[in-house]
């Protein structure tokens, strides 16, 4: 894949550019994982949802955190 670089294009800009595009392939892919929901084509148990949701909540969370500013730590003996 290549990466386009557009001139003059400022950071807010190719921020909103890239989080679009990669906004609307992450809900894609999770209509098109809906489509396994489906009793008549597909076998799964809880368990089975339970483990999916699990890790695709698991990996939200992370990128959430990637985006909320670090809070500071700091050290005291008090």
């Amino acid at each position: 894949m290549v990466k386009e670089k557009i001139p003059n294009e400022t950071p807010r800009k190719r921020f909103e550019r890239l989080a679009a595009i990669r906004t609307n392939k992450v809900i894609e892919k999770l209509r098109i994982l809906g489509n396994c929901s489906n009793p008549g084509m597909y076998e799964y148990s809880q368990e089975d949802m339970d483990k999916i949701f699990l890790a695709i909540n698991k990996e939200l969370r992370r990128a959430k955190a990637k985006f909320e500013k670090p809070q500071k730590v700091e050290f005291n003996f008090e």
